[in-house]
């Protein structure tokens, strides 16, 4: 495949004047592997390694190439494989929390310009898990799209839609079946050629199905979910890019067990819009929409306007959101170090003067 069959536009070309070196080719990561990334570009497809320079530059796992990621190779006369020395700025990049404890940042899908949010309309649905999606995915700088899969397999398709409609305002949704093909070709709009799209959605949702299904051949295996609650067993274990027969480029991903937002604090604001223009209206501006007098937020949820366990949804992302960010703003950090400092000492204040007046405690 050429760059521009695979994706390759005038914005990366401008990007790429500024390269370093005159030897180094343009490619793109369309797969990776523990230490190896397989590239494509005016050459043969072909895995390639991290040159040292890289290796010592890519401090975090943001930093290292990611399926999607434009590149610049090195071929070494050789014979060797190719050196990765640099990956461009990307227009646009799906990232999460790593999962576990660490607090580093993972690239699913990088240089995206449409994200297939997949949900399934069996046991495994779930609007709460969408918002976090939705949030990370709106972060991401692509266009979101949510892909209610599995309708043959859904009593009531309308009901789920509303449901979707009620916490993801002004995303388009689609209803389908990959499994028989119902209500597919609604998506083919997004598929033009040199577009890149990824699928994103947790195991058993069926992403394997739907790329087989864009590349018209069964590219990936499919397995049946558990019967007791429809989650799914992985399928697809790694990241792949693939070319499809009109043209456009398809990122394929594995299911998530677990999505930790990273850095997602417009894509909170924008996925729960409506809590946040309720939360402008309060009285007072550092309102925490409990008890304050005055609350916009706390009035619509009295109201019935805003539903309870939505607005828990907002406080949980947005207490994971400031978790990350105290613990990797080093500014943020001594905030909150001088935040809990004054709440000690009123504490302390308080406590001494209560003793003076001769008060219990």
């Amino acid at each position: 495949m050429s760059i521009n069959q695979l994706g390759w536009n005038s914005h990366f070309d401008l990007l790429w004047q500024g390269r370093e070196r005159a030897e180094w080719l343009p490619a793109r990561v369309i797969s990776q592997q523990r230490g190896l990334w397989r590239v494509a570009g005016d050459f043969e497809e072909c895995w390639a390694e991290t040159s040292g320079t890289l290796r010592v530059a890519a401090e975090t796992g943001g930093d290292w190439p990611a399926v999607g990621d434009w590149i610049a190779v090195e071929m070494l006369s050789g014979g060797g494989r190719p050196l990765i020395h640099k990956v461009l700025p990307r227009r646009s990049k799906f990232v999460r929390k790593v999962a576990g404890r660490r607090l580093e940042e993972q690239v699913i899908a990088a240089n995206v310009d449409t994200a297939f949010v997949v949900m399934a309309l069996d046991g495994d649905f779930n609007v709460r898990r969408l918002e976090r999606y939705l949030a990370q995915s709106w972060e991401s700088g692509a266009k979101s799209i949510v892909v209610l899969n599995k309708a043959d397999d859904c009593g009531d398709v309308t009901a789920r839609i509303s449901e979707v409609q009620s916490i993801a305002a002004g995303v388009q949704i689609f209803a389908i079946s990959a499994r028989t093909g119902e209500g597919v070709e609604a998506l083919d709009t997004f598929l033009a050629s040199g577009q890149t799209i990824v699928l994103l959605g947790s195991s058993g949702v069926g992403k394997s199905t739907l790329v087989n299904h864009f590349l018209q051949r069964d590219a990936q295996a499919v397995r049946s979910v558990r019967a007791s609650d429809s989650r799914g067993r992985h399928t697809t274990t790694s990241r792949e890019l693939f070319a499809l027969p009109g043209g456009a480029l398809l990122i394929d991903t594995p299911g998530l067990r677990e999505l930790q937002l990273w850095g997602a604090t417009e894509g909170v604001e924008r996925t729960f819009s409506e809590i946040e223009e309720l939360a402008t209206q309060c009285k007072y501006g550092n309102c925490g929409h409990t008890t304050e007098p005055g609350c916009a937020v706390q009035a619509a949820l009295g109201e019935g306007r805003l539903d309870k366990q939505r607005l828990e949804s907002w406080r949980k992302l947005e207490r994971e959101q400031e978790f990350v960010r105290r613990k990797i703003d080093p500014g943020a950090q001594q905030q909150e170090k001088e935040r809990v400092k004054q709440v000690h000492r009123g504490a302390k204040q308080k406590y001494d003067q209560r003793r003076k007046d001769g008060g219990k405690f």
